[in-house]
């Protein structure tokens, strides 16, 4: 018997004791935030499943774990010899949550679940799917508290930061009076606000309460033209309380739950992020709707996008001295994917600006480059050779912004097949960030421009093509990406806005063999408006070379093949006056025109 199979033990001991048949642990926090503290990873630690997504359910007799696409492979090896079942969600035969629970939850039957850590979509939903089965829901009780007593986190403590309008671009009195204007508009009084990145853009605040996401963990009460802000005392100093003074009031962090006991008029609260526990608090009438900073947040203003710039050439910089220093060392020494992730956060925590990165860098050889959310520890990396390819998913946090990008670098032969997956990546990748369109798309309109050439073969990546990127924020932003279908829960899919940003990252993954991604963060900008409507297009704000020596030119058109050349000749001119005289020699080469055979 493992830790993890005497871990859901206890769980089965805990739940018995207060009479639930049923007992669901999900990823989140308080907060619905995609990433959470260490404070909130009771999931990880009952089962060992180390992934960013994933919903557990334990049984008397059984545990599950759901997860999507991009974890199936880690989850099946991290799983191994649990005895938690894992449940594919899409996979054809397999069941939703909600379908399995339906099929399952028997009449009398009590189903558990922390209410803080669900959403309201959430909990409304499983207590629906109770009642029809004549079963009973249980929202009151954290058994976590009863079971993990040795060795868990605490909440953390780290002091929040105010961020200066000149990285912001817009004041935080100005960000308010924006938001009750639309409230006005919605017809609310009042807004509970419980989303860290909408408080952080919001209140013009950053903290370290959530690894790589520089946000603060608290709640925000908007009514009557002022600020409630609830978040641990001592994490708020005598200078930021200074200038938050006559627009927000700080608050205890818990408080909040009694707060909304009283709250009068109309109330609106984003349903995708307030949790169930909350929510059931609120008295009075509730408008659910969409948080109004959600799109707000997402068109960056003008200093946001300057800066945003300057962020991606310090990062350009780090991660183009990161693929000289790979292709030249892996010849002379041996390498781990661990060694070498460590090389580029060195390179990239090198410029002053640099706060952290934007997530953990996913650096992954070959065969490991399949499981598109991997991560290699310092004990079980594999060793580099100058043969294959290493993937590298990497970004990080500055003043000016937050960058995400990804490279497959080819580090010596590759088989043919390898090779043709990796110009129509490239292919799928220059098309969406060529294509010109009419406002109104969303991103769904525009995935096919990067998937077609892979189904054309058959070959699909179970994942969305891009996501929306924050300002020294998440580095998971809704509510812009693109994606083939709508998933109503990524929440991914509005129209396309001038200066939203977003990632360009197809991909290839191949079980047991080989995985490929090349990712660019996009600018949109209005182009020109005649008869047909208002034009629009994008730009490129990423700057590191495309490995040419992945490339077979004749998978690409003509236009496709001009336009990474004048990518490339961009690149050159922006970095080589930071590259040392070796790395610029080299740098010229890797960007020169690729010419037809």
């Amino acid at each position: 018997m493992n830790n993890y199979t005497k871990r859901v033990d206890l769980l089965r001991e805990s739940m018995k004791s207060r009479g639930m048949d049923f007992y669901l642990i999900p990823t989140g926090d308080y907060h619905m935030s995609e990433y959470a503290s260490e404070y909130f990873g009771f999931r990880k630690w009952l089962s060992g499943f180390t992934g960013s997504a994933g919903t557990m359910l334990v049984t008397s007799g059984q545990a599950y774990l759901w997860t999507d696409g991009r974890y199936f492979i880690q989850a099946q090896r991290q799983l191994e010899g649990s005895g938690i079942v894992l449940m594919r969600t899409g996979d054809a035969g397999v069941p939703d949550l909600d379908q399995f629970l339906k099929k399952e939850l028997k009449k009398g039957q009590t189903l558990g679940f922390d209410g803080k850590c669900v959403s309201l979509r959430e909990g409304e939903l499983y207590q629906k799917i109770a009642e029809e089965n004549g079963a009973f829901i249980d929202y009151d009780h954290d058994l976590s508290k009863d079971i993990w007593t040795d060795g868990r986190p605490e909440l953390p403590e780290d002091p929040a930061w105010s961020l200066d309008v000149k990285w912001a671009g817009e004041s935080r009195e100005s960000k308010v009076k924006r938001v009750f204007e639309k409230l006005k508009e919605l017809g609310a009084d009042s807004q509970v606000l419980t989303s860290l990145d909408d408080i952080a853009w919001l209140l013009n605040v950053r903290g370290n309460d959530v690894p790589n996401n520089p946000v603060v963990l608290s709640y925000a009460l908007l009514e009557g033209g002022n600020v409630k802000w609830y978040v641990k005392d001592s994490k708020v100093s005598a200078e930021l309380r200074d200038t938050l003074k006559g627009l927000a009031e700080v608050c205890p962090y818990g408080q909040i739950y009694e707060d909304v006991k009283h709250l009068t008029g109309t109330v609106q609260i984003d349903p995708g992020k307030v949790n169930f526990a909350l929510y059931r608090h609120v008295k009075g009438k509730v408008l659910l709707a969409e948080n109004p900073e959600l799109m707000m947040k997402a068109v960056k203003n003008d200093t946001e996008i300057k800066n945003l710039k300057k962020a991606h050439l310090y990062d350009g910089v780090a991660l183009t001295k990161f693929i000289y220093w790979l292709k030249k060392t892996v010849r002379e020494q041996e390498i781990t994917e661990w060694d070498a992730t460590e090389k580029l956060e060195e390179l990239r925590r090198a410029h002053p600006h640099c706060l952290d990165l934007s997530f953990p860098s996913i650096g992954a050889y070959n065969a490991n480059a399949a499981m598109m959310h991997y991560s290699a520890s310092k004990e079980n990396a594999a060793v580099l050779h100058p043969e294959g390819m290493y993937l590298i998913d990497s970004g990080g946090q500055y003043y000016e912004g937050t960058t995400d990008v990804t490279r497959t670098i080819i580090l010596g032969r590759i088989p043919a097949e390898w090779k043709r997956n990796y110009s129509l990546v490239l292919k799928g990748h220059l098309r969406l960030a060529m294509a010109k369109f009419l406002y109104g798309c969303r991103g769904t309109s525009l995935d096919i421009l990067t998937r077609g050439p892979l189904w054309d073969l058959g070959i699909d990546y179970k994942c969305g093509t891009g996501h929306g990127v924050g300002y020294l924020l998440n580095v998971h932003e809704a509510p812009n990406g693109f994606r083939w279908r709508i998933v109503p829960e990524r929440n991914d899919s509005c129209v396309l806005e001038a200066n939203m940003v977003t990632t360009d990252e197809p991909g290839v993954y191949i079980e047991g063999s080989h995985g490929i991604r090349i990712e660019n963060e996009l600018v949109s900008h209005n182009l020109e408006k005649n008869e047909y409507g208002q034009f629009m297009g994008f730009e490129i704000i990423t700057l590191a070379p495309i490995d040419r020596k992945g490339i077979d030119p004749k998978y690409l058109s003509d236009a496709e093949l001009n336009f990474l050349n004048r990518y490339h000749a961009a690149v050159y001119r922006k970095l080589e006056r930071y590259m040392t005289k070796e790395e610029r020699a080299w740098l010229k080469k890797e960007t020169a025109p690729i010419k037809r055979r």
